[in-house]
């Protein structure tokens, strides 16, 4: 069967993250965006986890869905043109802040459980080691070779993946928080791990560039903070419906259950060049070179973003596949399409409205992204969004680079070039 899962989220329990992110609104966002299978997130928080345990029930092996009481009323909000079955699946991310080798590291790392059993160990671990109960990502003096370890005894099935792993400040590969290689974080426990995920600011060619990541196959998930950022990037199966089934794609070297990765273009996440946002520098790498890593505004060392960090211990030319890539489409999220085509913010109500219109007309964000024929979305939302969507699917796009935490900003149109749009238009 095939589906689309994202599979690193958070709960309103995390910090900075939206009050309604709760179990009712990731069912009804993942709808709208045409997700079949979505990660709960956090379960090691005990309101978090006790919330899991009261609203979802058991559905396909490993699989959860909400129960018909908390679905129904969310159900009325759902044009019926987004209407399918969602089920979730047991999450969390753990951040691992400790000392090896007089050197502080700082690594967040995702666990997935197939039971609600699995999950309960990890919990009762955890909270002895430190507080998981003030954030939903809970911070741990915990090494991460120590957490793998918590994580494979709980339950040989769980899956470990090392979260968004070029992020500068906190992964197992970033320029400030982490090491050099897998095995020097992990060990002789790092053949215990099949996946990592890419994170906003990479995609899938720049990760094929270091050999040391042959064995991983790569993925990639939305790290949403609330319901409307669901699918930023997403992860598509064509495998059995079930925990079993997503196992196996990753484990396996011979599946091929995952079939492809939705991407950001790696320019918009927040950390793909070099720079100081306090200060408004946002270099390309050869910039950080010329200046010696230090700011023009203040003097003081940029954070090194993605890119370099990815130039770095890259040991392949450009172009280089590895032994477990799979193809991967770059999308824009469809409120971004829709803000660009109407030169507004996409908090904006018009944007808002727009959305949710063109959803009842066309079906899912993923649909109308991916499959959905221009000629339709030009009758349904108009010829401006219709020729934004035509050029995402090509690539035809401008992307200021997203630097020291600042997401990239999308450009499509040029100043003036809306109106000839629709100029043209009204006289055809």
């Amino acid at each position: 069967m095939k589906f689309i899962a994202d599979l690193h989220v958070h709960s309103k329990y995390s910090r900075a993250t939206a009050k309604n992110l709760d179990l009712e609104n990731l069912y009804l966002w993942a709808q709208y965006k045409g997700i079949q299978v979505v990660g709960t997130g956090d379960f090691v928080h005990p309101k978090w986890l006790k919330e899991i345990e009261e609203k979802l029930e058991p559905a396909e092996s490993g699989f959860f869905k909400l129960k018909d009481k908390y679905a129904k009323p969310m159900d009325v909000e759902l044009p019926e043109s987004c209407r399918h079955s969602v089920r979730f699946m047991l999450t969390v991310e753990i951040s691992n802040i400790y000392k090896r080798h007089n050197k502080v590291r700082k690594v967040h790392n995702l666990i997935y459980s197939p039971s609600i059993e699995a999950a309960q160990k990890i919990q009762a671990r955890l909270g002895a080691i430190g507080n998981i109960a003030s954030d939903g990502r809970p911070i741990l003096g915990l090494d991460s070779y120590d957490l793998l370890k918590i994580s494979l005894d709980a339950d040989p099935k769980n899956i470990f993946v090392p979260a968004h792993i070029w992020t500068p400040w906190f992964s197992v590969l970033g320029s400030m928080g982490g090491f050099d290689s897998m095995e020097e974080a992990f060990g002789d426990l790092k053949s215990q791990i099949f996946a990592a995920e890419t994170g906003l600011s990479s995609d899938p060619p720049m990760n094929w560039r270091l050999k040391q990541l042959d064995d991983y196959i790569l993925i990639s998930n939305s790290d949403a903070h609330s319901p409307a950022k669901l699918g930023r990037e997403a992860n598509i199966f064509d495998t059995q419906f079930s925990y079993d089934g997503i196992y196996k794609a990753l484990s396996d070297k011979n599946d091929r259950g995952l079939v492809a990765t939705l991407e950001f273009f790696p320019e918009e996440g927040k950390y793909h060049y070099d720079g100081h946002r306090s200060c408004q520098v946002r270099w390309h790498p050869q910039e950080t070179i010329k200046h010696n890593g230090l700011c023009s505004g203040c003097g003081k060392p940029v954070t090194v973003g993605v890119m370099a960090r990815v130039e770095a211990l890259a040991d392949r030319a450009e172009g280089a596949k590895s032994k477990r890539w799979r193809p991967y489409h770059n999308i824009v999220p469809l409120p971004e399409l829709i803000a660009e085509a109407k030169d507004m913010g996409t908090a904006s109500r018009a944007v808002q409205e727009a959305y949710m219109n063109v959803l009842a007309k066309l079906g899912s964000e993923f649909h109308i992204l991916m499959d959905c024929p221009i000629d339709d979305i030009k009758k349904s939302a108009g010829e401006v969004i219709a020729e934004g969507i035509s050029r995402m699917r090509q690539g035809r796009l401008a992307i200021a680079a997203g630097y020291d935490g600042e997401f990239g900003t999308i450009k499509i149109f040029e100043d003036g070039e809306r109106e000839t749009i629709e100029r043209q238009l009204s006289l055809f």
